[in-house]
């Protein structure tokens, strides 16, 4: 196991049940360890969060702010990667926002426009702690009168501080049939997350490893991208399932030995 974690040039880490637990109250797990062992043996990583509620600025800062030196490009959200993708894919467009301000700021940055009438490009989807039944309803009739549904993720869960709670697949899936319109999704367990930090790393799959705590983002999303994984049981899950892995951890920082 040591040998082939050892020959991995870059690790990506998932941030929820993985470094910290709860995102009103946040208490870190780990991670300090993991890092800087990284460091010294000059592996590249990415922190690759389906975090749709904070900026990537915000979740820098908040790593940094405990202990965990990532660098600020090495941090990579939904809500960044869902701005990135629309302007890249199809300009500075108009939405309905049903999330939080991470995603707002980070849609704002790339020029895209918030609306709240009846006409929209897009209704974009990210973790919404405070949704209403209004919005959900005006999000699903500008989705039948023609606006794409595109989602930060789909995963069923989130690390909250008492352990797992809903997290932004339920609402996705209310939209997407009341509409009877499909999202885009962006985040883990899509390929796509994996396949804008590999081309950011300029990795190929077989050297990389995805560190999550979740089976059917993490684990799941990583073996459908064809690239290794390590379940860390601090989270989620605690089994991987159907899923081989490369090891199972108790602690982020328990891979130290194994690079």
């Amino acid at each position: 196991m040591k040998r082939v974690l050892s020959e991995k040039d870059l690790f990506l880490f998932d941030l929820d049940g993985v470094f910290y637990k709860g995102k009103e109250t946040r208490v870190k797990i780990g991670g300090t360890a993991a890092v800087e062992a990284l460091r010294r043996r000059g592996k590249k990583l990415f922190v690759l969060t389906n975090n749709s509620t904070d900026s990537a600025e915000t979740v820098w800062s908040r790593l940094v702010g405990t202990g965990v030196p990532v660098r600020r490009e090495e941090v990579l959200t939904t809500t960044l990667l869902m701005a990135d993708f629309l302007l890249e894919r199809y300009g500075r467009v108009a939405y309905f926002l049903v999330g939080e301000e991470g995603l707002e700021e980070e849609m704002a940055k790339r020029g895209h426009a918030r609306v709240r009438g009846e006409t929209a490009d897009f209704v974009v989807v990210g973790l919404d702690r405070k949704i209403t039944y209004d919005k959900l309803d005006h999000a699903a009739r500008l989705a039948r009168n023609g606006a794409k549904i595109v989602a930060t993720h789909a995963s069923r869960l989130y690390m909250y501080k008492t352990g797992p709670a809903v997290a932004t697949g339920p609402i996705v899936k209310a939209i997407e049939y009341a509409s009877r319109r499909r999202a885009m999704v962006i985040g883990k367990p899509s390929p796509l997350m994996f396949e804008i930090a590999l081309g950011r790393a300029h990795s190929e799959k077989a050297r990389a490893v995805m560190v999550g705590d979740q089976v059917d983002t993490d684990i799941a999303g990583a073996s459908n991208a064809g690239i290794d994984s390590v379940l860390v049981r601090s989270g989620v899950d605690q089994d991987p399932g159907p899923y081989s892995v490369l090891a199972t951890l108790d602690n982020v920082d328990d891979i130290v030995p194994l690079l």
